[in-house]
């Protein structure tokens, strides 16, 4: 084989198995993922339905004002 020849055979196994590692990533990743019903009761969020659906946003907060003063909303 020639150099030129031998450097595309080097280069063709490094692409190989760039696309091989990317692949068996791809296909790991799936199995990885840990899903919210497999949590642990105990690490699961304590919240009852009125916690859960009561709003969150306080727009008369110090820091909520700051920022629509501070971007120019008010």
């Amino acid at each position: 084989m020639s150099e030129q020849g031998t450097e595309k055979s080097i280069r063709r196994g490094f692409l190989k198995a760039l696309g091989l590692g990317t692949a068996a990533a791809a296909a790991a990743a799936p199995a990885l993922a840990q899903r919210a019903d497999n949590v642990p009761s105990r690490d699961a969020r304590k919240e009852n339905e009125q916690q859960r659906l009561a709003a969150r946003y306080k727009g008369d907060s110090a820091h909520v004002r700051a920022f629509y003063r501070t971007n120019g909303y008010e």
